[in-house]
């Protein structure tokens, strides 16, 4: 049948994860860091997902897709075992378990950090130590999962750190300026593996895009237990 659903711009998208909470049916899903529609019979063709997008990513089209099935919603919800908050697996309460050791007292860890300010909100984008450096472009979370963060991340670059989730922003234009306009000699991406932190990854490949450069580029990726993630 012909009816209104959702499109998805995959090139708009920054992989924030916010349609996917605000998609009530799960339609909505997060494939490879973008926002994907799912299955064309969970969308209800309401719109709820397309004022939550911060980048205009979503918009209403008419096509040929299946009609909307209630019942098969339902059915989904009833079989997800642990409903998660907002609908977003970045938001999954859970215990860790690790090994408990009695505390010895040892050499005192060292600030790798070598700039001040870190938020990618609120550094300048001219500022002096981005010329040479190799670029930090971390999830906020990271540190704190990750226990050698300073050592194996920080140590020797320049540090920028930033939740696309919280700030509610896409970073994309100023890590542009600051590609754009300084000699930065390499850019690593960290991240965790929850969905939502695709939008700093995102972010980070398009303004390597646009700035015109060729620089060198990884991406490391941390688990909510603190792993490295091949």
């Amino acid at each position: 049948m012909i009816r209104k659903i959702i499109n998805i711009d995959e090139e708009k998208c920054n992989g924030c994860g916010i349609c996917v909470e605000a998609c009530h049916e799960g339609a909505i899903g997060m494939v490879n860091g973008k926002a994907r529609l799912l299955r064309d019979d969970y969308c209800d063709g309401l719109g709820d997902c397309l004022p939550a997008c911060p980048t205009g990513a979503i918009s209403f089209v008419e096509r040929e897709a299946a009609a909307y099935d209630e019942a098969a919603v339902m059915a989904n919800k009833a079989k997800e075992k642990a409903p998660l908050p907002c609908g977003c697996p970045g938001t999954q309460s859970k215990a860790i378990k690790r090994k408990v050791e009695e505390y010895v007292p040892s050499t005192k860890a060292v600030s790798q950090l070598r700039q001040w300010p870190v938020q990618i909100k609120l550094v300048p984008v001219n500022a002096p130590y981005f010329n040479g450096a190799k670029l930090l472009v971390a999830a906020d979370c990271t540190a704190f999962a990750y226990g050698n963060f300073h050592n194996d991340f920080i140590r020797n670059h320049i540090t920028l750190i930033g939740c696309p989730k919280l700030d509610m922003v896409d970073y994309s234009e100023k890590l542009t300026q600051i590609i754009k306009n300084n000699d930065i000699k390499s850019v690593t991406v960290v991240r965790m593996e929850v969905p939502c932190c695709g939008g700093i990854e995102n972010a980070v490949k398009n303004a390597l895009q646009a700035s015109g450069k060729f620089i060198p580029w990884q991406v490391v990726t941390v688990s909510t237990d603190g792993r490295i993630i091949d």
